[in-house]
């Protein structure tokens, strides 16, 4: 998978937590079991993860670490309205939703690859999320964290600049935080209506493009009210989980 999504962060089984966090009482453990996996995960999308990237405050960071990894299971849904699904023989071919206006968080990256575009800008998200904000605490995160993607004229390559991005918390949102990281943006977007498709498994540019020819096939393909040079890749799901859940979606367009 090519996006580090929170899951990856506080992926451990219950098992390895209790390795990493309740038995190991050297002081630098928990960063060491944490760096080691985010490494194995990196090395997957072709990106190196030196100490210094992930815990740029050892021991500082050794709390919201801790407390992501505690509370995983109330990470908070992206809320949105759902307008109309569309099935066939009980299979849910694709759905439109509108999702509501509020404050996102996002990096840019343009690496070569664009799975190492998206792993790159979650490794600053995640120092946002823990400490590098003005708030000064660990934040939480909703899911799904979004990658937004840019076609080039061939209609196949894409280009390589990539935000990715997540909605602020609802504790957030009528707040005036700001990053500590000029790479990082904290912007008000308004309201988006999107038809999203649900998929399973890695999201190299190679799947994501496959993706998005199979959702255009179910559309139809003179619908001027979508977008066809950009679109965006949701993504739910730990990068370890052999089955992770991720939607294509394609953006309606403004009235």
């Amino acid at each position: 998978m090519a996006l580090i999504s929170l899951d990856d962060l506080e992926g451990l089984d219950d098992e390895q937590l209790d390795d990493d966090i309740t038995d190991n009482t050297e002081p630098m453990g928990d960063e060491e079991g944490l760096l080691s996996h985010w490494q194995a995960v990196a090395s997957t999308h072709q990106v190196s993860v030196p100490a210094e990237a992930c815990f740029p405050c050892v021991p500082e960071m050794t709390g919201p670490i801790q407390e992501m990894t505690r509370n995983r299971q109330q990470r908070e849904p992206l809320p949105f309205v759902l307008i109309a699904r569309h099935e066939k023989m009980g299979e849910v071919l694709y759905e439109e939703r509108r999702y509501p206006a509020g404050f996102w968080v996002g990096s840019r990256s343009g690496e070569d690859l664009y799975e190492q575009s998206i792993s790159l800008a979650f490794m600053k998200l995640m120092r946002f999320i823990c400490k590098e904000n003005s708030a000064g605490r660990y934040l939480g995160m909703t899911v799904p964290v979004v990658s937004s993607i840019q076609v080039m004229e061939d209609g196949k390559t894409f280009e390589k600049s990539v935000e990715t991005a997540f909605f602020l918390p609802s504790e957030f949102q009528s707040s005036a935080l700001r990053s500590l990281d000029p790479d990082i943006s904290v912007t008000y977007r308004e309201p988006i209506r999107v038809i999203a498709r649900t998929f399973y498994g890695t999201t190299t540019e190679q799947t994501v493009g496959w993706q998005i020819r199979v959702l255009r096939e179910l559309l139809d393909p003179g619908d001027p009210g979508v977008h066809g040079d950009r679109y965006m890749v949701a993504v739910y799901d730990n990068p370890g989980a052999p089955q992770r859940r991720n939607e294509i979606w394609f953006i309606r367009r403004e009235p």
